[in-house]
């Protein structure tokens, strides 16, 4: 692919006029779009489900006190039909759209961030199924998620593998197939009923993915996350010990969707915009209610006191701009998933590297609003915001946890390379040791 490097337009902002949510959904067939995912009506959407979060919400803080993991809470939304809000209606589910689903985890993320990223890799495997559903019946899956199942993610390899190795294995075995091996990061599994897992395959040594059964003796969950942020998203390791699998519930690593590794992003982005909102909230809240003013302050009543009203007016609005950046970076990734039903290779892949440059971009400048918001409200409160019965720290320890995935540093410079130069953006990549190393 060329882009142009000279003027301020590049190859990726000139898109025929179909490739838009709109317009790609014009060019399908009636019969296509009742099996898709098109949008909802999102204040009624979010209704179905704001009692739940302000139930999250009204535990959030003792959870966090007591490291405890929100199972209940996650098995309220699961039995409202949350993880199926993205399965098309013709199937049971909400048929919300992408940029809708992500502006309700941040809603959600706002009642309790942890639960928002515990169902990451969840709503991630509904969208690749959203996908295959363009060459394979996945009415099976759909049901599945409409019955309240959910998936964890099991992808990360411990110990010192090198980049691109995968130790995790799939073996065929006198009783089947079988996996073998243990994950770090598993984030969300441990409240999950099926288990993403990637993994090589021994016959071939291909890259796969195997969803595997999560109750089932083969598989061990512990939950080791040791983080200072996000406690309870259940992101520790996954054991496997001779885990059964059935063929059918295997599939080819690169057959994945193509925006996947945008997704993921998406979904942090979510998770911050709702931190940034929830803390504008509380501090709000807090400094409205405070009696004990400053004699060298700016106003006898601490409420009415200017500065305090700019601080928390400049993190409100920081909220503000971090959702509306989430939601629209999230645009291009809808247009990818109706790009993948149109039968348009050239357009389809254009738009998953603008989804791709788009969820980078919007992480760039995300993460410095949610920093930034989530430290600075402290100067709303002085000296008593730090009492660690009120926990308002969580705000800036989540934040800061969250923005510590997928380094920003990696993801500032692929946007810069491919300012300059034109170069494609990377849809997945790998963590480990140096291949060199010894």
């Amino acid at each position: 692919m060329t882009f142009a490097t000279t003027t301020q337009t590049t190859e990726l902002d000139r898109f025929p006029a179909a490739a838009s949510i709109a317009g790609l959904a014009a060019r399908l067939p009636e019969e296509t779009r009742e099996e898709l995912s098109l949008g909802a009506d999102y204040e009624a959407l979010a209704a179905k489900y704001r009692p739940i979060f302000a139930k999250i919400a009204a535990t959030a803080v003792d959870r966090e006190k007591e490291r405890r993991l929100p199972y209940g809470e996650i098995d309220w939304l699961k039995r409202a039909g949350f993880g199926a809000v993205r399965v098309p209606r013709k199937y049971g589910g909400d048929g919300a759209s992408l940029p809708q689903l992500i502006e309700l985890l941040a809603e959600l993320a706002a009642a309790d961030s942890n639960i928002t990223q515990a169902l990451r890799g969840h709503f991630a495997f509904v969208e690749d199924r959203l996908n295959q559903h363009a060459t394979s019946d996945q009415s099976n899956w759909f049901a599945r998620f409409v019955a309240g199942e959910t998936i964890g993610n099991a992808w990360t390899e411990v110990g010192e593998v090198k980049v691109g190795d995968i130790a995790t294995r799939v073996t065929e075995t006198s009783e089947g197939l079988v996996v073998n091996g243990a994950k770090f990061y598993t984030t969300g599994s441990i409240y999950a009923d099926w288990l993403d897992v990637y993994a090589g395959r021994d016959s071939d040594d291909e890259p796969v993915i195997a969803l595997v059964n999560r109750h089932q003796p083969g598989v061990e969950i512990s939950d080791d996350w040791d983080g200072f942020g996000q406690r309870t998203t259940g992101s520790g390791t996954t054991v496997f010990t001779n885990a059964a699998v059935a063929a059918e519930e295997i599939t080819v690593f690169t057959e994945r969707f193509r925006y996947q590794t945008a997704f993921y992003q998406l979904v942090h982005l979510a998770t911050l915009a709702g931190i940034v909102q929830a803390a504008a909230n509380e501090f709000a809240q807090q400094a409205a209610a405070r009696k004990r003013v400053f004699s060298h302050g700016s106003s006898p009543q601490w409420s009415q006191d200017p500065l305090v009203q700019q601080v928390v007016g400049r993190a409100t609005s920081q909220g503000f701009a971090a959702l509306g950046i989430a939601v629209r970076a999230t645009e291009s990734s809808q247009e990818a998933y109706l790009a993948r039903f149109i039968g348009d290779a050239e357009v389809e892949k254009q738009i998953n590297q603008r989804a791709e440059l788009e969820s980078a971009q919007g992480q760039i400048v995300i993460i410095d609003l949610a920093l930034d918001a989530t430290s600075k409200l402290f100067n709303a409160l002085s000296a008593s915001a730090a009492s660690d019965a009120k926990k308002l720290d969580r705000y800036w320890r989540n934040a800061r946890t969250v923005s510590s995935h997928n380094p920003v540093i990696f993801k500032e410079r692929i946007v810069g390379d491919w300012a300059i130069n034109g170069t494609e953006l990377p849809y997945a990549w790998a963590i480990g040791a140096q291949k060199d190393a010894k």
